[in-house]
């Protein structure tokens, strides 16, 4: 059974940083593709940003240069690296997985057959 486990939501101020971490049990994240997600009230769910098996990243356009996903193989693990955060990134944060492609900015929800809870991050002053 896929679980994937999210944690590191919180509340900051502009120009903060959070890191979420996303815990994967069967299934390995190590070769495969892993994302996080996000979605404002009201909004649809958009890619943040993508791992590849290949370890190629992919990132949103909102969100380039400030935010660095990256895998740990030795726990299974990936996480989302947030900086100068800013009060348009408050959202549920969610993780998800799939084999293959595609994995990159372009791919959806539907492209994911795996998903965690999401974690809730608020930024504001």
């Amino acid at each position: 059974q896929v679980q994937l486990v999210e944690s590191g939501g919180g509340s900051v101020q502009p120009g903060g940083s959070l890191r979420l971490s996303c815990a994967l049990s069967g299934f390995t994240a190590s070769g495969n593709c892993v994302a996080w997600f996000r979605q404002s009230p009201g909004k649809e769910r958009e890619v943040v940003a993508t791992i590849t098996g290949n370890n190629f990243l992919y990132y949103a356009e909102a969100v380039e240069g400030r935010f660095t996903i990256s895998r740990d193989h030795a726990h299974n693990s990936v996480f989302l690296q947030m900086d100068s955060l800013r009060p348009e990134d408050t959202a549920m944060y969610y993780c998800a997985a799939r084999f293959g492609a595609p994995c990159n900015v372009r791919s959806s929800r539907t492209d994911f057959p795996h998903w965690g809870q999401g974690t809730q991050v608020a930024v504001s002053s």
